[in-house]
């Protein structure tokens, strides 16, 4: 009988430290830009488009997943489409990366609140970057 109560115990702590490693923690808040002098041999740079940033917060949790939630505008007065392709990270290594796949419709001149993954990673984010037209 003790055997299965200790069992059950042990089973309960497991999946709660398994969701506890699930929990996204704010690495940091970011309302002015940082600039970071990695190499960019290849020019990797975020898509040009009418969006700007105006904020960021990065998370990430013990499992290595990392999040941000970006606030941009539609700089442009006409209805706009924002993508994957128009955001890039900048990793503590240096390597530069958009999130996965997202779409999210702007009107013109809207500002909006996102949530979006970068996927698995052992370096913490160190900036985001949108790049506007000029």
């Amino acid at each position: 009988m003790y055997k299965s109560i200790i069992t059950g115990l042990m089973f309960t702590a497991f999946i709660t430290n398994a969701n506890e490693n699930e929990v996204l923690n704010v690495d940091r808040s970011v309302s002015k830009h940082i600039e970071f002098s990695f190499p960019n041999n290849k020019g990797i740079r975020p898509k040009h488009s009418d969006f700007e940033l105006i904020n960021y917060v990065i998370m990430s949790n013990d499992l290595g997943e990392r999040w941000a939630v970006l606030t941009l505008t539609n700089t442009s007065s006409g209805n706009r489409v924002l993508e994957q392709d128009h955001i890039m990270a900048t990793f503590a290594n240096g390597v530069r990366k958009s999130p996965l796949e997202f779409k999210l419709n702007f009107g013109g001149n809207e500002i909006q609140s996102i949530t979006v993954s970068f996927g698995e990673s052992k370096f913490p984010i160190l900036s985001i970057q949108a790049e506007t037209e000029i």
